[in-house]
Formats: structure tokens, C-alpha cells, sequence
């Protein structure tokens, strides 16, 4: 188990498109594994494959309270989803610190593989569809900060390049 770098926004590698993932061998369970310890150690509650510059389409949840209850969707596709959204307040382990409100369905039905490469039908509502539809974002290259508006966008990009800098001396 190895803990991965988390990549930060404005990295141009989080706007990749993932792959779909081949065949679940040996290195996608080594990589699911890690990047479980990863989000747990990070203290979130999804992470995508993207985030940890893979390129593949793999996401990792557990919205859990005890944190027990692993979640892993490989090549995820939403089937369905509900008439109704909400605005969601979101923060992701890309934009560390930023919090702000996203537009998501309700609920959504997702068909996926497990990680054993088994297919499995997942139907989420509340926290864990929103996770699901942030998560799968980053597999299209996609970053919660680009449904805000350009001037918050241009106000948090520049405010995370700040900090990268300041942890870089």
C-alpha cells in the first residue's frame, strides 16, 4: 500500500480524459488499494483515478460515517437520473480548502465493474450520487470549480497557485 501524490488545480493533467480501464489485473487492484489509503488518509470521501495522474476510469468512495464501506466503480456510466437536482456545497482533495455549491441530480443509477471485474448496478441518492457525479467529472477532465462562475473560477486558481508556491520554498 503507497500513498499517492494528489494532483492540484490548476494542474493541466486533471483535464485528461480517463481511458476505460482494459482488464482488472494485479496493478488495477494495487492501484485501487492505493488509492484507498490515499482518500483516507487525505480525509475525503471520493477520489478518481485522474486525480493521482492515471488516466484510466476508476473511482474510489466511501461516504460511510465509519469509513468501512469501500466503494469502487471501474469504467462507471450513469444509466439514469433523477427529474430533480439540488445545489450541493462540494470540495474536493484537488482544491484543498474550497467549498462551493454544484448543481447535481438527486439521484442517479450507475452500471459499473467492482473491483474484482464484476459488473454491478449501483443506485445512489443524497451524498453518495453526489460524490458519484463529482467523481466521474474528473474522469471527463473535469474540475467542480469550472460550474462556478469565470471570476470565482480565476479568483481560486490563482489563490491555489499562491499556495503552491508557498509550499514549494
Amino acid at each position: 500500500m503507497a500513498l499517492l501524490p494528489i494532483l492540484c488545480f490548476p494542474d493541466p493533467k486533471l483535464h485528461k480524459v480517463a481511458q476505460p480501464v482494459q482488464t482488472v489485473d494485479a496493478r488495477v487492484k494495487t492501484l485501487i488499494v492505493d488509492m484507498l489509503a490515499t482518500m483516507y488518509d487525505a480525509k475525503g470521501i471520493g477520489l478518481a483515478a485522474t486525480q493521482v495522474d492515471v488516466h484510466e476510469r476508476l473511482i474510489v468512495i466511501d461516504v460511510s460515517e465509519e469509513r468501512d464501506q469501500p466503494l469502487v466503480l471501474i469504467n462507471p456510466e450513469i444509466v439514469w437520473t433523477s427529474a430533480e437536482t439540488h445545489l450541493n456545497e462540494e470540495g474536493c482533495l484537488s482544491v484543498p480548502g474550497i467549498y462551493d455549491g454544484v448543481q447535481r441530480f438527486n439521484a442517479i443509477t450507475v452500471r459499473a465493474l467492482d473491483g474484482e471485474g464484476n459488473s454491478r448496478t449501483v443506485e445512489a441518492e443524497d451524498l453518495l450520487a453526489v460524490c458519484i457525479q463529482h467523481e466521474m467529472d474528473h474522469l471527463l477532465g473535469k474540475v467542480f470549480v469550472e460550474y462556478l462562475s469565470p471570476l470565482k473560477r480565476d479568483r481560486i486558481r490563482k489563490k491555489m497557485l499562491k499556495a503552491q508556491r508557498e509550499d514549494s520554498r
